[in-house]
């Protein structure tokens, strides 16, 4: 039988929107607050209420979000990496050496200028011995590396480029691009300046 009051009304649409983007902004200004927090205090000495406060939101609205610090660091790396394979899409695209060695690295300067604080993260999580990211270190990030490895090879062997270990490349290309983020304030005294162009 029919309910006499009729059906619940169904939200409006303009209501659904205006809630996603609320949420969508508190997330990203939590994920930026949080990424900031942990670079300069590391994942042991950042707070959930620092957290929240750099992110301009009550704490209890952070744990609506992320119900934990755990998590919330989690989705932090994971935001990183994903970018960080993102400005290595040309070794999958490009089949010309210097354009696909020459757009990572750009990429790469490019995400340590503009996001030094992710570059802080990871190298803190690596320097204590990878206790969030060691099956990603020895899973994707390992399978990542083959496949460009044999991509760097392919170019020795046509002759494309110098003979070199591919491995070592990537390492020295990852050494030289995080090195501006991770050990800004070095570069910054040595060069007399307040900040990096």
């Amino acid at each position: 039988m029919p309910d006499p009051a009729g059906p619940a009304p169904a939200p409006t649409r303009q209501s659904l929107p205006r809630k996603a983007q609320i949420r969508e902004e508190n997330t990203v200004a939590i994920l930026a607050a949080a990424e900031e927090v942990f670079a300069e205090m590391g994942f042991r000495g950042a707070s959930t209420a620092a957290i929240a406060e750099r992110a301009g939101v009550p704490k209890a609205n952070l744990h609506y979000y992320f119900r934990t610090k755990n998590q919330l660091y989690a989705r932090v790396l994971e935001s990183i990496i994903t970018e960080w394979f993102e400005a290595a899409d040309r070794f999958g695209i490009s089949d010309d050496p210097v354009e696909a060695i020459d757009h990572y690295v750009r990429a790469k300067m490019e995400l340590s200028r503009t996001r030094p604080a992710a570059s802080k993260v990871f190298a803190n999580e690596i320097i204590h011995g990878a206790p969030q990211l060691m099956v990603y270190l020895r899973t994707t990030l390992r399978n990542w590396a083959a496949t460009r490895a044999a991509d760097i090879e392919r170019w020795v062997a046509q002759g494309r480029i110098d003979p070199v270990d591919p491995y070592h490349l990537l390492f020295m290309i990852w050494a030289v691009t995080q090195h501006y983020a991770d050990f800004s304030c070095q570069i910054q005294a040595v060069l007399d300046r307040d900040r990096l162009p």
